[in-house]
């Protein structure tokens, strides 16, 4: 294959460090007037364009973005492809919504052309809000899984997705066993897990609606498979909680139900975390197991708030959620704008580096992926977004009036939604525009 070399010119703007570990002006790298040049795929080069255009052949295509700021892929580390359909369901809490809205819902993708036609509105919608790489909850059908597989791949899109594993407490119609599902989940591992960009997620639900049974075997799949991820929800909702409780009296508590079967480790991401303790993070840390941070599903279902500093104070791993359908927004700018209200609302700030860093280098870290996404370090995956400052006339006049990178980006994490993702880049390939 020939070299193909591009460069784009435009505001650049990237994480390289935690703000809680480094002080936000060590976390970040701002060009005002940056270059990144592709090879192939990858990110060869990032500056200021007065220092690199010198450096450059005379005939590379140079596209140049007035008014816009690259920025890196968003990391969605909690979403479900089979919720695409009910996002924004009416008035219930967790327990109640899933036996309403979600389980009906969930039940479609036994067929397989329903799979497929959800799979393909998911993924534009993914790009549209800028979102390149996810961690994805299919159904328990094997089917859900490899349609998003499918459509994944034809975009050479870095993505993780896996089979739900729920053997009890939900209807007959949408229930495995705890054998079907090791097979099942064994059969897509072999088929997608490590093929290009793709990767694959053991899966159980959450643990009420696991089997003893079936989370030794979800153990037991990560045991031989070294590099699976694993996903789940905790500590969501109280409720829940309680539930826990009743279903596990033997364990120590929620996550203890979980670490006994093995499946706390570095590619573990725990989604919600709303009710964990402080015990609980320290473990997970210990671990180097992550949580999904789903501001806008935790508000929405009423769940309640999630503790960052005190993920912080532990280096837990977090990333940023969707959690689409509970979530009520594939856009992480959207997300962000939650989140910060959830701070407010604990007397905390969320500094629009911070915000950042959760939607692109602490998404890669908590999916140990930040060699590969999550910045715009050379040698890193071209997946990239322009991101537009004139989507909207109100987005325009209200950053004519920006004096900084830090309020025009947290203006951008207020007011900015898909309409302001102008375009979405996927190892060097153009994959969304707006």
């Amino acid at each position: 294959m020939p070299l193909t070399r591009k460069a784009y010119r435009a505001a650049i703007l990237h994480s390289i460090a935690d703000p809680a570990e480094v002080g936000i002006e060590a976390s970040y790298e701002y060009f005002e007037d940056g270059l990144l040049v592709v090879d192939n795929g990858q990110i060869s080069a990032l500056g200021h364009a007065s220092e690199l255009l010198a450096s450059l052949p005379a005939d590379i295509e140079i596209t140049h973005y007035q008014d816009a700021l690259i920025t890196p892929g968003f990391i969605d580390t909690h979403i479900h492809l089979p919720q695409t359909g009910m996002v924004g369901a009416y008035g219930e809490q967790l327990l109640d919504w899933l036996n309403t809205y979600t389980f009906p819902c969930e039940s479609q993708f036994a067929d397989q052309s329903h799979a497929e036609e959800v799979a393909e509105i998911f993924i534009k919608e993914l790009l549209r809000n800028g979102t390149t790489t996810a961690l994805v909850f299919g159904s328990v059908h094997p089917q859900s899984v490899n349609a998003f597989f499918e459509a994944a791949e034809k975009l050479d899109l870095r993505m993780i997705a896996g089979k739900v594993m729920m053997d009890r407490n939900a209807p007959d119609y949408l229930t495995d066993t705890a054998e079907s599902s090791y097979l099942e989940s064994k059969a897509l591992i072999e088929r997608w897990h490590g093929k290009g960009r793709l990767h694959y997620a053991v899966t159980p639900r959450f643990a009420p609606t696991s089997t003893p049974e079936q989370l030794t075997l979800a153990g037991q799949l990560l045991s031989e498979y070294p590099d699976l991820y694993m996903q789940t929800h905790i500590s969501e909702n109280l409720q829940e909680v309680e539930w826990v409780k009743e279903l596990f009296p033997e364990r120590k508590g929620y996550l203890d139900v979980y670490d006994h079967y093995q499946l706390l480790g570095e590619r573990s991401v725990f989604a919600h975390g709303v009710h964990l303790c402080d015990d609980e993070c320290a473990r997970l840390a210990q671990t180097g197991s992550a949580v999904a941070f789903c501001p806008t599903s935790n508000l929405f279902l009423g769940s309640g708030l999630f503790n960052l500093p005190m993920a912080e104070k532990h280096k837990l791993n977090v990333g940023l959620g969707t959690d689409v359908g509970g979530g009520t927004s594939f856009s992480l700018l959207q997300t962000l704008n939650e989140a910060y209200k959830v701070m407010q609302l604990q007397g905390a700030r969320l500094s629009p580096f911070k915000s950042l860093y959760l939607a692109t280098l602490g998404g890669a870290r908590a999916l140990r992926l930040e060699e590969r996404i999550g910045t715009l370090q050379p040698g890193t995956d071209a997946d990239f977004l322009v991101l537009d400052y004139n989507a909207t006339p109100l987005l325009s006049y209200r950053l004519k009036q920006s004096k900084s990178i830090a309020e025009t980006l947290f203006v951008l994490m207020t007011l900015g939604d898909d309409r302001t993702v102008a375009q979405t880049y996927a190892a060097g390939n153009l994959v969304h525009q707006r």
